[in-house]
């Protein structure tokens, strides 16, 4: 499975790690719905269940990922700090569909 990251979303999760609860915890990235051809993701903290992939990226963070979800290979995790509500944008290029903000 595969998984990118860009810089902002990378300062944003290295944040999330370094809190006291986080401790011996990762990343995770979860379907919340799906849309036929799209999917809507979420993020959180949790360790390796059964099913998990631990995906490297090129930022330093390691992602799981549910290996039963084929749309979440391919995910792009972003951070954007524009506007009034800078926030993460979790999309999947594989899988057409649109954007959610």
């Amino acid at each position: 499975m595969r998984c990118k990251i860009n810089r902002n979303a990378a300062k944003e999760l290295h944040k999330i790690l370094a809190q006291d609860d986080a401790e011996g915890k990762m990343i995770r990235v979860y379907i919340t719905e799906m849309h036929g051809n799209h999917a809507h993701y979420g993020i959180s903290l949790d360790t390796p269940k059964e099913h998990d992939e631990i995906v490297k990226t090129d930022k330093d963070i390691d992602i799981l990922l549910d290996t039963r979800e084929d749309f979440l290979d391919g995910v792009f995790i972003q951070y954007f700090y524009v506007g009034d509500h800078p926030g993460f944008t979790i999309t999947n290029p594989k899988k057409g569909g649109h954007v959610h903000h």
